[in-house]
This record gives structure tokens, sequence and C-alpha cells, in this order.
């Protein structure tokens, strides 16, 4: 069983078909690409798997279970995490503490236990902080974790993004064009990265990217869009390959 599987998903705005029987079957532990031309839908892709848009057709799966249309939080509690293309991070708090809202996927105590200072409040924040510095450690971002998260660098910034989703324990990792705007060198870094996150969690990753280096030396599989429509899928060197990908998608 895939664990994640689409069927005919499709969505319209107006009269745009933004995404039009996109079927994808991702396996558990893959490191699967997105990619397209500007407007091909990928984004838009990424917003119905976590449910901040309902499809006018078609349906979702996540490990065998169906959650089209659900909300947003349901779906991030079911075990899909995210980040985005333009950073979403809590800037004004730290880097822990950002870390620490992603933890309370797993960690509870009562309104009642925050307020009074109660024994199950310092031993559950006890437990989300010794948490928050181990997913810290993994990212190298251990020793900026009180540091606020808007004075990081970008490529730090990207990074604790990551870790913060991580940190919602997810079955499936979406990354929305998690190279945007960094070097070559933290390309490279962010590279090694995301293989680690997939070997150490055993997480299964799909990415929307742009940088075809970064595609091509970590995903296994691609799936290329088009106008909304899959143009090309399979392993990643055969569609880079195909005439119909250079032609639409590189513009050869």
């Amino acid at each position: 069983m895939a664990l994640l599987e689409t069927k005919n998903l499709a969505i319209s705005f107006g009269g745009l078909r933004a995404v039009d029987g996109f079927n994808i079957k991702i396996e558990q532990g893959q490191l699967y690409g997105l990619i397209g031309p500007n407007g091909a839908g990928k984004t838009t892709i990424f917003n119905l798997l976590t449910g901040v848009y309902k499809p006018s057709e078609g349906k979702i799966f996540l490990d065998g279970e169906d959650i089209t249309g659900k909300k947003t939080i349901d779906i991030n509690k079911a075990g899909v995490a995210r980040t985005f293309q333009n950073i979403r991070l809590f800037k004004k708090l730290s880097v822990k503490d950002n870390v620490k809202v992603g933890l309370h996927n797993s960690y509870h105590y009562s309104t009642l236990c925050g307020i009074f200072r109660l024994p199950k409040y310092r031993k559950v924040e006890a437990e989300m902080n010794e948490k928050a510095m181990e997913l810290l450690k993994v990212f190298d971002l251990d020793k900026d974790a009180e540091t606020t998260a808007e004075n990081l660098p970008y490529g730090k910034q990207r990074k604790l993004e990551i870790a913060r989703a991580l940190a919602t324990n997810p079955k499936l990792l979406l990354l929305d064009e998690p190279a945007a705007g960094m070097n070559p060198n933290e390309t490279m870094e962010l590279m090694n990265t995301i293989r680690f996150v997939r070997d150490k969690f055993q997480m299964t990753i799909l990415l929307i990217e742009h940088d075809m280096k970064l595609v091509s030396g970590i995903c296994e599989e691609l799936t290329v869009l088009n106008f909304g429509k899959v143009l090309a899928q399979g392993k990643t060197s055969d569609v880079l390959n195909d005439p119909e990908v250079i032609k639409a998608y590189l513009g050869e």
C-alpha cells in the first residue's frame, strides 16, 4: 500500500482547471519530486493535500485513510506536514519555541496546568524542551536555540522550518521549494540535510523544486506537471531525458 495516493484529483477556480486528473503513488520512505513550469499547479496540489483547498473531484489517501477535504489541522494530525515557498516562521519567537509549537501535536496539558504552572505543566515543558533541542541538534541549530527566529540567516531559517514541521511527527513531509533563495553552497548543504532527514526519521518526502541539480541529486522519482496535467512520471533519470519534458519544462 502506498503511503500517499491520489486518484483523479482535480480543482477548478472559476473557469480555470488548475489541476486536472492528478494521480500519484508515493511509497513509504521515498524521496519524490514534483516539478513543472510556473503556474503548472504544483503548489495547488500541496494545498489540496494539506486541506487548504478542497478538491472539485478525486480522492486523497494517506496510508490507506481517505483524507479528502479534511481540515488542515486534522490532516496535520493524520501525519502530513509541510514547509512553504515563502518561509513562515513565528519570527518573534525563539528558535526553540518555534519547534515547540510543532511539538504540541504530541504533548498536552490543560489550560489550568499552564496558568498555575502545576507539576504536569513543568513535566511536559521539560520533555518538550528536551525534544526540541534534540531536533535542533539534527539541523545544527542547537547553539541558536535562544535566538529570535527572524535574526537567523536565511539558510538557517529554512532549516528551522523543516525542524518545526518534523516536530509534528509526520508520516509525510511536503517541502515547497526548500532551496529557493539559497546560494550553491547552501543548496548542497540542504541536499545533504534532506537525505539525512529521510534516513534518520525514515521519512517520506515530496518536494516541489526548480533547482534541477537538487532534484536530480536526491529525488528517486518525479512527476512533471504542465497546465495542471501530468506530463511525465517515473524514475528521475528517465523523466529528465523525456523530450516532452525538455520541451515543456526546460524550454528547449
